[in-house]
């Protein structure tokens, strides 16, 4: 006899079939979106009809099984599968794919989501945005830009806006030093004229002779051998300009001394009351030093009261310095150029000279120009050099910034450095001084030698330090790092992505919109950078595709489409059965 619990048997395969269409369908519709999560349903038997439960086995019988009847299926639930899908080079910046296990994490109106989709972009400031606007979270960076793994927060890469300057802390030199050329044993020599404190010329004047005091004269001979004023004194007292003065072949630019013991009022660079005041702001002005060998100096002479001007040792060091380029104003009457130098000596020695560029924190170019003298070749092997470096730059008296010595072996490799460092005074805002550290070998770029050359060659090869610069690309590493590329050439973290993990991903919840919430058996997210703790790696410019295998949904959509037209059957067979019991009662 037929039973309507077979009718209700085949309406349960109905349902339930027609619900798996509906998840293939999701499935198939869902084939070109982003990151997407293919899901399947499966099924489970409903409660069965019990006729028996089944005997024990006795002494007579082996017992039975129970006889039970089944009251047709139900949807046992759903997976996601959270395999990962393929990646697609997009090559845009702004595209993330995730290869491997984690989640992206968003906040979007206050809710905290996790996402696979990283088809991002930039908003109006600057923040990095999911498609649908939520914030991408992960960790900023200090002032040093160095990444702070700590509090999530929203990623903002500034791009036009960001700018950023980098002050130089080392410069590497390489070369070859001629250590076969001459040794240095005297720079160039000018010798100014007599000055005395008389207009017969007997008296010489000395360093303490003082200028501003009123009717404190200095005479000098004159080409003819006659006395001229040099300078007159006064309180102010006269003001010396000197310019023109170069040094293998660079002006040493225009610079001011005045006579004055007011140096508040004064608008000279430098004031003194002494002769040997100016002779001292003089020697600090044209670079000349004597430490390390190099001999140069201002000195004056006894028997004539005239300067004598030694530059540095080392042709590359010699100073074309004319009378010219001294002139006198504020001193009443008298010559305009208060000395008459002519060269008494020629600068001797193997040297090379060479300039480079450094900058300070603010970005500021700054020429430095170093320069290697050879001090002495020894009899048993090995030559030494002395360095010098000078700059304009320095806001502070003096040319000189730094130098030192360098001891070569018998054959021609770097033994020995005494001295390696720049130090720079800027009054300018920046940090100061600017302190540098000069390598002169042992990189990777090479090294100073000192063979026998026909030619000394000198370069600074590498360094760090930029000016200004402003952001204009960036893009994402494999461990999550955001790196900025500046115009400049600089590259800087400006953040990093970070990822969620869940220890049962089946648990999340779909929001829809790509995005997943904590649910009740996912467990709470475990938060970090890619890489760690099993997150998987990011792969910039590049999307995660979907996971969904249409031949699979083909086939699955077939088993549903086979289940429910059988269940159909049943439902149909049930009904003719019911006709034909109806039948016989007529």
């Amino acid at each position: 006899m037929p039973s309507t619990t077979s009718l209700y048997t085949g309406l349960s395969a109905l349902s339930v079939n027609s619900q798996r269409l509906d998840s293939i369908g999701n499935n198939i519709a869902n084939v070109n979106t982003t990151a997407f999560k293919s899901s399947r349903m499966l099924f489970s038997s409903q409660f069965a009809r019990t006729l028996g439960v089944g005997t024990a086995p006795g002494a007579f019988t082996g017992g039975t099984n129970p006889s039970q009847v089944g009251l047709g299926v139900g949807v046992g639930g759903t997976q996601k599968n959270f395999s990962s899908g393929a990646i697609s080079v997009t090559g845009r910046a702004t595209d993330v794919a995730i290869e491997g296990d984690g989640f992206f994490i968003v906040d979007l109106a206050g809710e905290r989501l996790y996402s696979r989709s990283g088809a991002f972009e930039l908003n109006e400031n600057n923040e990095l945005v999911s498609i649908n606007g939520g914030r991408i979270q992960g960790f900023g960076v200090d002032e040093n830009f160095q990444v702070q793994a700590g509090e999530l927060a929203p990623l903002t890469i500034p791009v036009g806006t960001l700018t950023l300057a980098e002050a130089t802390n080392q410069v590497e030199f390489n070369g070859n030093l001629d250590a076969d050329g001459d040794v240095a044993t005297t720079g160039a020599v000018a010798t100014s004229a007599g000055l005395y404190s008389d207009v017969l010329l007997g008296t010489p004047i000395d360093e303490t002779f003082d200028l501003t005091v009123p009717g404190n004269t200095i005479y000098m001979a004159d080409p003819n051998g006659t006395a001229a004023i040099a300078l007159e004194g006064g309180e102010p007292g006269p003001i010396i300009t000197i310019g023109g003065i170069e040094k293998a072949g660079q002006d040493l630019g225009t610079h001011t001394f005045q006579f004055t013991a007011n140096a508040a009022s004064s608008s000279a660079d430098a004031t003194g009351s002494t002769m040997g005041d100016f002779m001292n702001w003089l020697e600090t002005t044209l670079g000349l030093t004597s430490e390390d060998g190099l001999g140069g100096g201002i000195a004056m002479d006894p028997a004539t009261g005239g300067l004598v001007v030694t530059s540095n040792e080392g042709t590359a060091q010699a100073l074309d310095l004319e009378s010219s380029d001294f002139t006198v104003s504020n001193n009443g009457t008298g010559a305009t150029q208060p000395f008459m130098f002519s060269d008494t000596a020629e600068a001797t020695g193997e040297s090379v000279r060479t300039s480079f560029v450094v900058y300070d924190s603010l970005g500021a170019p700054l020429t430095i120009d170093m320069t290697m003298v050879l001090q002495s070749t020894d009899p048993n092997g090995g030559s030494t050099w002395a360095w010098v470096s000078e700059t304009d730059d320095n806001d502070t008296l003096g040319r000189i910034v730094g130098s030192g010595t360098l001891n070569f072996d018998s054959e021609g490799r770097l033994d020995f450095v005494d001295g390696n460092a720049l130090s720079i005074v800027r009054d300018n805002g920046a940090d100061s001084p600017l302190d540098i550290t000069i390598e002169f070998g042992g990189d990777e770029q090479g090294e100073l030698s000192a063979f026998a050359s026909s030619v000394s060659s000198l370069a600074a090869v590498s360094q760090d330090g930029s000016a200004l610069g402003t952001l204009a690309n960036w893009s994402v590493a494999e461990d999550g790092t955001i790196l900025g590329a500046f115009t400049n050439g600089l590259t800087r973290e400006l953040g990093a992505i970070a990822l969620a993990r869940f220890s049962n991903n089946g648990g999340l919840v779909d929001q829809g919109g790509g995005y997943f919430g904590v649910g009740p058996n996912s467990g709470e997210p475990l938060v970090g950078r890619p890489l760690d703790f099993g997150n998987g790696r990011l792969l910039g410019g590049s999307l995660e595709l979907s996971n969904v295998d249409l031949s699979q949904e083909f086939i699955d959509m077939i088993l549903a489409q086979t289940g429910y037209s059988a269940a159909s059957r049943v439902i149909t067979t049930t009904d003719e059965l019911m006709e034909q019991l109806l039948l016989i009662g007529r």
